[in-house]
């Protein structure tokens, strides 16, 4: 099965510029989404402190609830739609900035405070996670390292199965991918947490495939045609591997839209994340990292002259 017949001679090269200011512009955006609002969405699993997912058989105003919750002194409480459900229902992501020595009483005053606001059958507490400050930070930090090892990892692998040029554009790119997807996360305000992690390092492991076809292809070629310009074999390249790039990419985002709008709001975020990602996935692998492998080829031409 092929969408895209075998003979497109679609001249990636030239566009290669556009599609580079296009992504340093994305990047910026992200990272202005990060500052203005203050760094990244941190979950309870970064953060630390409880959360509470709340079922009211009747949706409240959300400040009802934030009147209910502010005289317990937690703190700055933040109170989350989480979508509504059937017969009026509507769910609730309540979050406290706690200290571990306040954890073990919270959750039963903050019941309490509901049920006498409420009435004691008006709600539904479905899940309690609770993280330590410390263990947060800790996570947090490993979660970071863990993105950036797999990414250092992932072009060091290419760089050693095919050539050093290779191997910076393939960490460009998945350095890349991992940016523009965290900043559309932040653009749309989805929380950082363990799962939001998993999908990043998906993305680098999906990513790279990409990009090993085409490097593949394109070691090939420039045995077949050594006195083809690079330009001209990288082209032909992306070409080739063009149908099966799209029909993998394909399916994997059928299935990934099928988790957003079926999976409930819980794995939204993980969804959302992988969706940017293995879009901007094949975009990279096409319009990042084998252009990079072209300049760096002419960056050493003009060198050795």
């Amino acid at each position: 099965m092929e969408l895209i017949k075998p003979g497109t001679k679609i001249d990636f090269i030239r566009l290669a510029p556009w599609a580079i200011g296009l992504s340093w512009t994305l990047i910026l955006i992200g990272l202005m989404s990060f500052v203005l609002r203050g760094g990244p969405n941190y979950g309870i699993d970064f953060a630390g402190g409880t959360m509470m997912h709340v079922r009211f058989a009747q949706k409240p105003p959300i400040g009802d609830i934030r009147h209910v919750l502010e005289p317990l002194g937690f703190g700055d409480v933040t109170i989350q739609d989480f979508g509504s459900g059937t017969a009026g229902s509507a769910e609730f992501l309540i979050r406290l900035p706690l200290k571990e020595a306040q954890m073990e009483t919270a959750n039963k005053q903050v019941i309490s405070a509901l049920q006498q606001k409420f009435g004691e059958n008006s709600f539904e507490m479905l899940r309690i996670e609770m993280v330590g400050p410390r263990v947060g930070a800790e996570l947090r930090t490993r979660a970071i390292l863990a993105v950036l090892f797999s990414t250092v990892m992932m072009g060091a692998y290419i760089w050693f199965r095919f050539d050093v040029r290779f191997g910076i554009g393939a960490a460009v790119a998945l350095l890349h991918d991992v940016l523009i997807t965290a900043g559309a996360l932040s653009i749309v305000n989805y929380e950082f947490d363990l799962t939001v992690v998993a999908a990043l390092l998906t993305i680098v492991g999906f990513s790279v495939n990409d990009t090993v076809i085409i490097s593949d292809r394109i070691r090939e070629n420039m045995r077949k045609r050594p006195r083809d310009a690079l330009a001209a074999i990288i082209n032909s390249s992306i070409n080739e591997t063009l149908s099966r790039t799209v029909l993998t990419t394909g399916t994997a985002i059928l299935v990934i839209l099928s988790l957003f709008f079926l999976g409930g709001n819980v794995i939204h975020g993980f969804a959302f994340a992988l969706l940017v990602g293995f879009s901007v996935g094949t975009y990279s692998s096409i319009y990042v990292s084998s252009p990079i492998v072209l300049y760096l080829q002419r960056g050493t031409a003009r060198r050795q002259r």
